[in-house]
C-alpha cells in the first residue's frame, strides 16, 4: 500500500504501477456522490463496478446516511445496475446501534429521532426505539431522515435537556442531492445542540465506530476507502491508517482538494470510478531549479507532462500534459508540500484550475 512517512503528512499523491483493484483486495465505496447521486447512478459508476466486481475485488457501500435499511439500499444499487445484498452494505445506523449496545443493556428503550435505517439497526441490537420521552428512554439517538420535523427535533431536545445519553449516527452538515446540497443530519444535530446545549457521542465517518464497524463486516485485510468528501471519507481512511481515492462526482471540487489539510489528503485522485480500474501516475519532485528554496532543493513537482509549483502568493502550472487531472495531481503536490501540515487555502490556484478547466 502507499506510503505516508512517519509523520503520516501526504505531500503529494502517491503513485501506483498496477491498477488499484488489483492492488487492494476490498473497496470501501461510499454511496452519495461517488456511485449515485439524486437517486442516480453517477457516470462511469455502474460498468467500472462491474469490472472490479468481475476481477474479484470485495465491494462494500460505507454511507454515512442512517435512513434506509441495508436491504433497501441494496435493493437500489440492484436497480441501478450494480447488483448488491445487505451485507454488502454498512451504514452509520448499524455503527451507532452497536455503540448505544456497548453502553446501555439488552432491551433498553431509545428515543429515535430518525428513519427506518436507525429502527431496524437498533432492534438488531436488542434494543427498542420509541417515539416519546413518556416511553421513558434511556439515551436519545439521531439519524438521518428526509421527513424529520419540528416535533422529534423538539422532543430529542427534551431528553438532551434532561441529561439524557446523546448520540448521532454522523454530523455531515450537508448531503448531495440531485438539485445541489441540502441540509444533512450534522444541520438537525445543531438544531438540537441549540436548544439543549452539550454534544452527541457520534459514530459516523470519520470517526473510528464507523470504520471498526466497516472491518468487523467486510473482514477487509487491504482496504481501499473511495469516496466524494474530504470532512468524512477521505478523513475516515486517515484516522483508520488505510488507503484512500477521492474522486470529483460529488461534493468535493478540485480547489477543495488543493486546501486540504493533512488529515483530508487522499492517497489518490480520479476524475471518476474509472480511477479504480487504473494505475496511477508518478508524481515526481522536479530538482535544482529556481525559487526560493534553492540548493537543488525540490520546488516544482511533474505528473503527465504537466510542472507546478508554488509561487509567492499562487499556484504555478506550466506545461502541455494531455490529462488534466495529472496537472491537478502536480498542482496538489506543489500545494501541500506549501503548505506542510497546515493548508494552501492563501495560495491564488484560480488561474492554473481554469487551464486545466477545472475551476
Amino acid at each position: 500500500m502507499a506510503e505516508q512517512g512517519t509523520d503520516r503528512i501526504r505531500t503529494r499523491p502517491a503513485g501506483s504501477g498496477r491498477p488499484l483493484h488489483e492492488t487492494y483486495d476490498t473497496a470501501l465505496l461510499d454511496l452519495d456522490g461517488v456511485v449515485y447521486a439524486g437517486g442516480e447512478a453517477v457516470g462511469h459508476a455502474v460498468a467500472s463496478l462491474e469490472a472490479a466486481r468481475n476481477a474479484g475485488v470485495r465491494l462494500a457501500y460505507v454511507t454515512n446516511n442512517a435512513s434506509r435499511t441495508p436491504q433497501e439500499v441494496a435493493a437500489h444499487l440492484t436497480r441501478l445496475g450494480v447488483p448488491a445484498g445487505p451485507a454488502d452494505v454498512i451504514t452509520s445506523a448499524q455503527a451507532v446501534a452497536r455503540l448505544i449496545a456497548e453502553r446501555l443493556p439488552a432491551g433498553a428503550r431509545v428515543l429515535t429521532v430518525g428513519g427506518e435505517g436507525l429502527r431496524v439497526a437498533l432492534r438488531e441490537r436488542g434494543l427498542v426505539p420509541v417515539d416519546s420521552l413518556d416511553d421513558a428512554p434511556a439515551a436519545v439517538v439521531q439519524g438521518y431522515d428526509a421527513g424529520l420535523g419540528w416535533e422529534q427535533l423538539a422532543e430529542a431536545s427534551y431528553g438532551v435537556a434532561r441529561g439524557l445519553p446523546w448520540f448521532a449516527s454522523n454530523t455531515d452538515l450537508t448531503i448531495p442531492t440531485g438539485r445541489g446540497r441540502a441540509p444533512g443530519n450534522g444541520a438537525l444535530v445543531e438544531v438540537v445542540r441549540i436548544a439543549a446545549g452539550g454534544s452527541p457521542e457520534v459514530a459516523g465517518k470519520p470517526l473510528p465506530p464507523m470504520h471498526r464497524e466497516t472491518i468487523l463486516r467486510t473482514g477487509a485485510r487491504r482496504p481501499l476507502v473511495v469516496g466524494d468528501r474530504l470532512d468524512t471519507d477521505i478523513e475516515g481512511a486517515y484516522a483508520g491508517e488505510v488507503d484512500s481515492l477521492l474522486v470529483l462526482t460529488g461534493v468535493t471540487d478540485a480547489a477543495d482538494l488543493l486546501a486540504a489539510g493533512p488529515r483530508h489528503r487522499p492517497t489518490y485522485v480520479a476524475a471518476d470510478l474509472r480511477g479504480l480500474l487504473a494505475a496511477q501516475p508518478d508524481v515526481s519532485p522536479v530538482t535544482g531549479g529556481d525559487g526560493a528554496g534553492g540548493g537543488g532543493a525540490a520546488e516544482a513537482f511533474e505528473c503527465g507532462g504537466w510542472t507546478a509549483r508554488a509561487g509567492r502568493d499562487e499556484l504555478l502550472l506550466d506545461g502541455e500534459g494531455a490529462e488534466p487531472l495529472d496537472g491537478l495531481r502536480a498542482l496538489c503536490a506543489a500545494a501541500w508540500s506549501a503548505a506542510g501540515g497546515g493548508t494552501a487555502g492563501e495560495l491564488d490556484a484560480r488561474k492554473a484550475l481554469m487551464r486545466l478547466g477545472l475551476d
